[in-house]
């Protein structure tokens, strides 16, 4: 099994197992898997981030209202059918994780309307792994009663990223 078809496995085992999942009772009694785009080599990217020496801290709104504070980390540039994309990567802290939120052409129709979140992993010479395979909803795409800040203007592309989770049908 790769990687990637091990993460999914282990990520519907927790959202139809788990009491913790953001699933409802009556979602999880239902739950039969989440929808996925096919594994995409050409949406993995090893790219040299741009880092942002002042860390600028910044608001980014909360789909319950209100907001959750995070810094800029990065600014990555990568190239998508044609056109060049860029999108701001951020930290909440020194050496905490690195989280791309983003909304692309499929938001809305193919997968879920406020966006989609992923979790950059560092890679060799100062380079950072993009890999929108593991591109995911946020909780609040299952559930009313999650909040999930909300991407921002600046990461918000218009092209198409088939890659990742795709719409929950059972939503609510």
């Amino acid at each position: 099994m790769s990687d990637l078809a091990n993460f999914r496995s282990q990520k519907d085992k927790y959202f139809g197992e788990d009491h913790n999942s953001p699933l409802t009772d009556r979602q999880r009694e239902m739950f039969n898997g989440l929808n996925y785009y096919g594994e995409s080599t050409e949406l993995t990217f090893k790219l040299t981030p741009t880092l942002l020496t002042d860390h600028i801290e910044v608001e980014i709104p909360l789909s319950t209202g209100g907001s959750t504070s995070t810094h800029r980390w990065a600014i990555v540039s990568f190239e998508l059918n044609g056109t060049r994309e860029i999108l701001t990567v951020f930290r909440e802290e020194e050496g905490g994780p690195l989280f791309l939120p983003f909304r692309d052409g499929t938001s809305g129709k193919e997968t879920y309307g406020m966006g989609r979140y992923l979790e950059v992993q560092s890679a060799e010479e100062n380079k950072i792994l993009v890999d929108f395979n593991y591109a995911y909803n946020p909780f609040c795409a299952y559930n009313d009663n999650w909040s999930c800040p909300i991407p921002p203007p600046e990461n918000r592309i218009s092209s198409s990223i088939r890659a990742g989770e795709c719409i929950y049908p059972d939503w609510n």
